[in-house]
């Protein structure tokens, strides 16, 4: 029987990423079969684990479903699954799951609408979300204020804010006349408020903020505001493979994946039938 990384099997269990499982644990707020866990335990099938005295449902690697989902994210949701003073979250829209969870790659802020990304794969998540993965977002982008040729080059430059040296690594006009005009801009980071706060480093002002693209992925023109759509196992394994991670066999098929399987499955059947 083999065994794996504690934080690594919580995070494909859905509970968090694993750099979260790593701080719980450290935190001591994990036990495996009754003991408090330390960082770097391994866990094997037959294991127990509670996190907060909670019992979880461990996800091992040979079990696991890889699913991703493209979420198109109203202004006003908050990325959290719950909020202490009411507000409307991301969550509340998602499918539900039979084991698990959803978990957000990242995260967009209450005023920033478009392309959020979900999966039950804490390995997949992680991935995504580590700096070391040099995953690009663009931004549309509402502004108001004069834009010149030298704000475009100092934003492409850097600019040093609070947090250090930000830039984008390519900002284009797109469309617009008058005071208020659309500019698509991309980030290799996911700071928070990271796009505001440059533009705002020069005086201009952000009407309106949208997430595009995450990486390879772009919203599509049919997910509806508030709406989900589940990538095929076919572009989760792409996606995998991107990352350098094994592909899931478990790969969940939609059903045009399942109806293009079977038509193939039975002309197959009536070529081997019309050959006996």
């Amino acid at each position: 029987m083999t065994d794996e990384k504690l934080h690594k099997v919580l995070a494909r269990s859905g509970i968090g990423s694993r750099r979260e499982m790593e701080r719980w644990i450290k935190e001591g707020r994990v036990s495996v079969n009754g003991s408090i866990a330390t960082l770097g335990d391994r866990i094997s099938e037959g294991d127990t684990a509670e996190v907060d005295g909670q019992s979880v449902q461990l996800i091992f690697d040979k079990q696991a479903e890889r699913r991703v989902l493209i979420y198109n994210k109203p202004v006003g949701e908050i990325c959290t699954r719950h909020d202490p003073e009411g507000r409307p979250t991301v969550f509340r829209h998602l499918p539900p799951l039979k084991e698990g969870r959803w978990i957000a790659i990242g995260r967009l802020d209450i005023n920033t609408s478009g392309l959020l990304l979900f999966t039950t794969d804490g390995e997949l998540a992680n991935a995504l979300m580590h700096p070391s993965a040099q995953i690009d977002r663009e931004y549309a982008v509402r502004v108001l204020g004069n834009v010149d040729d030298g704000i475009l080059s100092r934003l492409k430059e850097g600019v040093l804010l609070e947090d250090g040296m930000a830039r984008f690594t390519d900002v284009q006009f797109f469309d617009g006349e008058g005071a208020n005009k659309w500019f698509h801009c991309v980030v290799m980071e996911g700071r928070n408020r990271e796009v505001r706060r440059l533009w705002e480093s020069q005086e201009i002002q952000v009407n309106r903020l949208k997430r595009v693209r995450f990486g390879p992925i772009f919203l599509p023109s049919d997910v509806k505001s508030g709406t989900w759509k589940e990538m095929t196992g076919k572009e989760v394994n792409s996606l995998s493979k991107m990352l350098e991670l094994k592909p899931k066999r478990g790969a969940r098929m939609t059903a045009d994946e399942k109806q293009k399987y079977e038509r193939r499955y039975k002309k197959q059947r009536a070529r081997r039938q019309e050959g006996s």
